[in-house]
């Protein structure tokens, strides 16, 4: 299944954006995002569900799309995507929603390949996060995303100071710069311009350039 274009998947924190999240979403789909899936897992189930509702509702004049993260019920409840966590199943979810973008949480190789079935992942962190402080990048990420079979998005200190420094990877997806940004309708507009321009075609392995081989 094809990924959202552009391939920036935002996430959401509401507890970072001084607005209401809907209010954010709508600014950044105006900047030109197309993909946003809600973490909001301190809420309630129907909680949850209720946003996720307006939230399909302030994307859906830009044909944007919302998905959620692990909310298996939500997701096929509303029909939208779902991304699963690192220890997530992805034979059970692919069964209970058919063909519906799938994505998983992956921080390795290893991972990458029980991840298979999936429409793509995220591979973090690449840069260090507020969000996760203390982690150590011990991983090449660019090389391990760069062989991967499935779609690779780099995740982890994702901004619009680092996003030029990815490659390799079929996208990126943002979460602490999406949300606390002052003005996210340009914000994203800038982020755009500085993806990389030639991610790696979905699912495609790419062999050592010439320059790793000596030539």
């Amino acid at each position: 299944m094809r990924l959202p274009a552009p391939p920036i998947l935002v996430i959401t924190d509401r507890t970072q954006c001084a607005e209401r999240l809907e209010a954010r979403a709508a600014a950044l789909f105006r900047g030109g995002c197309r993909w946003l899936s809600v973490r909001e897992k301190d809420l309630e189930p129907g909680e949850r569900r209720a946003l996720l509702q307006r939230l399909i509702a302030v994307a859906e004049p830009f044909s944007a799309t919302v998905g959620v993260h692990d909310d298996l019920e939500a997701a096929v409840a509303l029909g939208i995507p779902l991304h699963l966590p690192v220890d997530g199943d992805v034979t059970a979810a692919r069964r209970v929603l058919g063909a519906v973008l799938l994505g998983k949480s992956c921080h390795n190789a290893d991972e990458i390949a029980a991840a298979a079935g999936a429409d793509y992942v995220t591979l973090s962190p690449f840069f260090p996060s507020a969000s996760k402080p203390g982690y150590r990048i011990e991983l090449d990420l660019r090389a391990t995303a760069a062989v991967a079979a499935l779609p690779v998005l780099a995740l982890g200190g994702i901004t619009a100071a680092t996003l030029p420094q990815v490659s390799g990877v079929a996208g990126a997806a943002i979460m602490g710069e999406a949300m606390r940004v002052a003005e996210p309708e340009g914000w994203f507009a800038d982020i755009i311009k500085q993806a990389p321009e030639n991610p790696s075609p979905p699912g495609r392995r790419r062999g050592p350039s010439p320059e790793a081989m000596g030539r």
